[in-house]
């Protein structure tokens, strides 16, 4: 009798264990963040609808944030430029000639250019992790841009 109840005891406590093994934290989910990395190198050759023949390079290293949207960015160049740079800013690409309007401005010209940005919508993101935005930097002689860069997923 003693040992059928210490074998009912032992099972009813497997059984409990297991039980509160399998159960979920529902009150507190693990949030999961999907990031995907992007880079650009810039240069005048890089320009459209037409090239530069800038000697000045650049890079362009950022990390989107799918689930909040958010663009955190680093750009750097090198000069010369062929005069002051009057703009920078990241362009999505609408148009056939491969130019498109600014989407996001730089706050600042000065190397490095360290920034974040949230993304209006999920359209956004996908166009900027598929290829369809470019980092520009544009001088008092090259309006338009001086050095481009096209971003791609790293």
């Amino acid at each position: 009798m003693i040992k059928q109840t210490t074998i009912l005891s032992i099972t009813a406590l497997v059984a409990l264990a297991l039980t509160f093994s399998s159960c979920s934290n529902d009150e507190n989910p693990t949030i999961t963040s999907t990031t995907t990395k992007l880079t650009a190198t810039l240069n005048g050759a890089g320009e459209k609808p037409t090239s530069t023949s800038s000697t000045a390079t650049g890079t362009f290293a950022g990390v989107i944030d799918e689930s909040t949207r958010v663009l955190s960015y680093t750009v750097t160049y090198t000069g010369p430029f062929t005069s002051s740079l009057t703009a920078g800013h990241l362009h999505r690409i609408t148009a056939a000639d491969g130019t498109g309007g600014v989407e996001i401005p730089f706050t600042s010209l000065t190397s490095p250019i360290i920034g974040t940005f949230q993304l209006a919508n999920q359209n956004r993101v996908d166009s900027l992790k598929n290829g369809f935005y470019y980092a520009n930097l544009h001088t008092a002689i090259y309006k338009g841009g001086e050095i481009r860069g096209d971003i791609k997923k790293q």
